[in-house]
């Protein structure tokens, strides 16, 4: 079985794992909005926790919202570092061209996945060593004609 790892928390609705082996516990809006076609919203969840150090929350998508609905997140994954202690709060936008959609109090709006984290130490150096990819950025694996097999 997988760590766990306890997250002092202050809610009025406390996330929750809707199935055994979930990496997401659902979060719930705390406030009411309408998002118009192509518009977002910054939507409370009421929401605060003390993250131990070397933990990580990331705010994503959830999955029926998206496929259904055209609801997505702007800037996901949302982090939220171990030193916050604010709400979380997640910024929802209506992808779809022509239906408004209403979240209500106690929709469930995203999901947080909490992580371990490793901190980097940046090292400063004049030149790079070498790899198979090199300096290929976005894109440069290809589509059709990939040689790796990736798609990427």
């Amino acid at each position: 079985m997988p760590e766990s790892v306890e997250v002092l928390i202050v809610a009025d609705s406390v996330p929750v794992y809707s199935h055994p082996g979930d990496a997401g516990a659902d979060i719930t809006a705390a406030e009411s909005v309408e998002l118009a076609p192509g518009q977002r919203a910054t939507v409370g969840t009421g929401v605060s926790i003390a993250l131990p150090d070397g933990y990580a929350a990331f705010v994503v998508p959830r999955s029926g919202l998206a496929a259904k609905h055209g609801i997505t997140i702007v800037n996901s994954p949302g982090t939220v570092d171990a030193g916050y202690r604010g709400e979380i709060r997640v910024t929802l936008l209506n992808t779809d061209d022509s239906v408004p959609y209403s979240v209500a109090v106690g929709d469930r709006i995203a999901q947080l996945v909490i992580m371990p984290v490793t901190r980097a130490r940046f090292v400063p150096v004049e030149t790079l060593p070498g790899s198979h990819r090199g300096d290929g950025g976005f894109g440069s694996t290809g589509y059709r004609d990939n040689k790796q097999g990736d798609g990427a």
